[in-house]
């Protein structure tokens, strides 16, 4: 694998880790600026809602930039957004610098995607997404607990800082690894916008919304569930997320080694599992090895679907696939959203802490029926492409003749 992949990794990782760590320092913020827990809350809903809105507008904004200077332009956006957060004097401040953050996340995750499939072979495209979001699954199994640990021992503003620092690595790295790829000739705005007509387009993408949501559908309530139901201590959350962020990380090289050999199968097979597991979470979450179990297998098989899924976009968005990639990006975050609070409605309806993850498996489901159907069409599609290019007439070299036996119409070669 080319050493840019590992620049677009770094990058990665300080995204992943300023996008979680939040979630572990909210008591030692609110505590600094003297807001409720829920009111730090909106950290985390601010950075959720500008990756939904940063990722098709920091890609429109860099149409005519070339995707290594938009990449740079990217991080540091990232760098001054967490340097922000590092020295806010107000919550409102902090707040704002998380939202600027925010704003390079999906941006950098669909035009990074874009740019790893260029830089190997076509059938390596899919192993190459999934190395720069190893950095991103990493984060959660290194970044974001020595994150939690910096900012509970020396202060939630060192943690902040060593991200920033992290983003500076990252913008080196890709200035100095990533080559330069000019956008391609003849693709404008109105190109990548026309790729949203195609309904492979939107079924992916779809489907990385469902998807993903049943992942975090059980996820997002891990805490309360394992803690009431399963018997875990408070403090094993910590470790019992380690073991969801090991899940992600196989599960991400998995996906994108296979994906690059049968994309589809991977997608029926991660997904139809996916749902399952969720079910089972159930009855798994009142024994502990069980549930611990469960858990990593959540984080692999919901991580599986991330590399084929991205990848799926890019080939049906064909040659203006920027926009598209990046947009799918913030089709991760609204499943996130999505499930989040479909899982908080059954929770509050009295159904108690496991009931999400019935959600999560209605969810992937859900997806599984949609790839079900997008490739259904693909091979209705297939087959009408087939039969009107049949070409009629004599045959010569190398021509098919049109109608007879299969045998018949078998390529003629003259020697």
């Amino acid at each position: 694998m080319p050493l840019a992949l590992l620049a677009l990794a770094i990058g990665a990782f300080g995204i992943g880790t300023t996008e979680f760590v939040i979630m572990g320092l909210l008591p030692e913020v609110a505590g600094d600026f003297g807001v409720s827990i829920p009111t730090a809350g909106l950290l985390v809903t601010g950075y959720a809602l500008g990756v939904l809105l940063g990722a098709p507008l920091m890609t429109v904004l860099g149409a005519k930039v070339s995707r290594k200077r938009m990449l740079m332009l990217l991080m540091c956006l990232f760098v001054v957004g967490n340097l922000l957060s590092a020295v806010a004097p107000a919550f409102a401040v902090m707040l704002i610098g998380r939202v600027v953050a925010s704003l390079a996340h999906g941006a950098f995750f669909g035009i990074g995607s874009v740019v790893a499939a260029d830089l190997v072979a076509p059938d390596r495209k899919a192993g190459a997404i999934s190395m720069m979001f190893t950095g991103l699954t990493v984060a959660n199994v290194v970044g974001v607990p020595l994150g939690t640990l910096v900012g509970q021992h020396l202060g939630w503003r060192v943690t902040f800082a060593v991200v920033a620092a992290l983003g500076v690595v990252g913008l080196a790295g890709i200035a100095g690894l990533v080559p330069e790829m000019p956008r391609p000739e003849g693709v404008h705005l109105r190109h990548e916008l026309a790729a949203f007509k195609n309904a492979q387009v939107l079924l992916a993408m779809a489907m990385t919304v469902l998807g993903f949501g049943g992942v975090f559908a059980a996820i997002t309530y891990i805490a309360p569930m394992t803690t009431h139901v399963t018997g875990f201590a408070d403090g094993s959350v910590t470790w019992l997320l380690v073991l969801f962020g090991l899940g992600m990380v196989g599960g991400n090289l998995v996906g994108g080694r296979y994906a690059d050999r049968a994309l589809m199968p991977m997608l029926y097979v991660s997904l139809g599992a996916l749902a399952v597991v969720l079910a089972l979470f159930t009855l798994t979450a009142h024994n502990k090895v069980l549930a611990a179990l469960t858990i990593a297998l959540i984080g692999a098989l919901g991580f599986a679907t991330v590399p084929p899924l991205q990848k799926r976009v890019l080939d049906q968005a064909h040659d203006a696939p920027t926009l598209a990639s990046a947009v799918n990006i913030g089709a991760f975050n609204l499943g996130n959203a999505l499930s989040a609070w479909l899982g908080g409605l059954v929770i509050a309806a009295g159904f108690g802490y496991t009931a999400p993850n019935w959600v999560g498996a209605a969810l992937a489901a859900a997806a599984l029926v949609l790839a079900l159907v997008s490739a259904a069409m693909e091979r209705r599609a297939g087959v009408a492409t087939v039969s009107g290019s049949t070409v009629t007439g004599s045959t010569v070299t190398g021509s098919t003749v049109a109608g007879g036996t299969p045998a018949e119409r078998m390529p003629v070669v003259r020697h």
